[in-house]
């Protein structure tokens, strides 16, 4: 009896996915024990140290000796810096049952490394939420994403970032300022044209994507309309499927203008006339800029029902310790 190619092909794919879901299930399996031994690592050193015995500060001897016999026994992965990780992990984390089965060690890893507790339990809602690999939460981690929100809220709003992530509820949620390029990977004092940067960006689309945050869909680059018979071009358009809104972007590789938020206006009211259908909100418009003066933005944009909103941008990761301080003035003002 012959067989069709087409039957045989899925065959195929179906013993494929097969194949590949089990492995999938398999690493998913092992993880899931990994950071339960770690934590039950964790739980025993801190009941030794509740018996009087000595505490496994970093750098004691405890955890000196306990590297060296866990090493002799079962070979590397069991450093002083890794048993101490373990002791911290339960220190944290008292009870497993907050601890998300959806996080990979790596990910439990690079969180105690985040000493401020709002800001962890920040990064970990957002990774569960987004579900952000290892290295996408680690940027975001290295990006300040966290403080540089909190910097736009009050101390309630900290708060509420810290305990349920970042939540979109208006246009202005989904600003960020500033936003930081660092994968880029532009020398900090490197001189750019827009359009360089327009394609340095879309090059890196999946990382600009991350930046951006979560309900941005890309849409178009020089997205060409015209007015009068005269042709512009806006440089980035994008969906946010969350506000239901198209998001316009402006790059200014120097200072914002009042003229530069005039042409904005001009793009919103175009789009809200030609572009948006039904059940699309109003448009954004946000312009990305090397600078800003705050005065010529209020002024600018005062008056205008269109939401225009003027950020600037980073091509070098902000210094974290200048921000933790200005999140700490807003959590200690009553």
């Amino acid at each position: 009896m012959k067989i069709s190619k087409a039957k045989y092909n899925q065959l195929l794919d179906n013993i494929a996915l097969t194949i590949e879901q089990a492995k999938q299930n398999a690493i998913k399996a092992v993880n899931t024990e990994l950071v339960k031994a770690n934590w039950e690592i964790g739980k025993y050193i801190v009941q030794y140290e509740q018996q009087g015995q000595e505490k496994a500060e970093y750098g004691s001897s405890l955890l000196t000796t306990l590297a060296k016999d866990l090493k002799v026994k079962y070979g590397k992965g069991f450093s002083k810096s890794s048993i101490y990780l373990c002791r911290q992990f339960y220190l944290k984390y008292p009870k497993f049952q907050t601890v998300s089965g959806k996080l990979s060690w790596s990910h439990y890893a690079e969180l105690l490394t985040v000493s401020d507790d709002l800001a962890r339990s920040f990064y970990e809602k957002q990774t569960i939420k987004e579900n952000w690999s290892f290295r996408e939460m680690k940027r975001q981690i290295d990006s300040a994403l966290f403080q540089r929100l909190a910097l736009s809220k009050d101390k309630k709003g900290v708060l509420a970032l810290a305990e349920k992530g970042h939540e979109l509820m208006t246009p202005k949620d989904a600003i960020k300022d500033p936003y930081i390029f660092e994968f880029l990977e532009l020398p900090k004092d490197s001189i750019i044209k827009e359009r360089g940067l327009e394609k340095k960006l879309i090059d890196n689309l999946q990382q600009f994507l991350l930046e951006l945050g979560k309900g941005f869909s890309f849409v178009a680059r020089q997205f060409k309309i015209t007015i009068d018979n005269e042709h512009n071009f806006i440089d980035l358009v994008f969906y946010h499927r969350i506000l239901k809104c198209f998001v316009l972007i402006d790059l200014k590789t120097r200072k914002v203008k009042h003229k530069d938020i005039g042409q904005m206006n001009l793009y919103l009211n175009y789009f809200k006339e030609e572009e948006n259908t039904e059940g699309d909100n109003e448009p954004i418009g946000i312009i990305i800029a090397a600078d800003k003066h705050e005065f010529t933005v209020k002024y600018a944009t005062g008056g205008l029902t269109n939401k225009i909103f003027v950020s600037k941008y980073q091509l070098y990761l902000p210094d974290q310790k200048v921000l933790e301080r200005k999140v700490k003035e807003i959590m200690d003002n009553d």
